[in-house]
């Protein structure tokens, strides 16, 4: 008798059976190649450009929207602005703080990663 060979998607090149009798999972097969657009550093460039843009005009909208003033006192200074300009500086303030903390925690972080890696050279 002829055995027929199998077709050429049926062959597999598995490692023989083990010794405790399980058998190997075939690997998944690996993906194609992408073919579509990829990211550039231009292409987000871009985008936050336009996200940007955006976020102004929302800002800008807002304020002429609250575009009557009010009266603030802040540690014995006494300003009138307009509500908008000063909620949009107390939102720049409080960025900056949130800013300045994180800046100190990186730092905090890499003063001791560089202590470590000097501990680590010395023994």
């Amino acid at each position: 008798m002829t055995e027929q060979p199998l077709p050429q998607a049926a062959t597999t090149t598995l490692p023989p059976q083990s010794a405790n009798g399980t058998s190997p999972q075939p690997r998944p097969a690996a993906e194609p190649p992408k073919t579509g657009r990829t990211h550039t550093r231009l292409s987000g460039l871009r985008t936050s450009l336009i996200a940007g843009a955006a976020v102004l005009i929302v800002v800008m909208i807002f304020i002429i929207q609250n575009a009557h003033a009010v009266n603030i006192s802040f540690l014995g200074a006494h300003l009138r602005l307009s509500l908008a300009v000063a909620l949009f500086i107390a939102a720049i303030a409080g960025a900056l703080i949130m800013a300045a903390a994180g800046t100190a925690r990186i730092t905090e972080l890499r003063r001791i990663m560089r202590r470590d890696r000097r501990n680590s050279q010395a023994s």
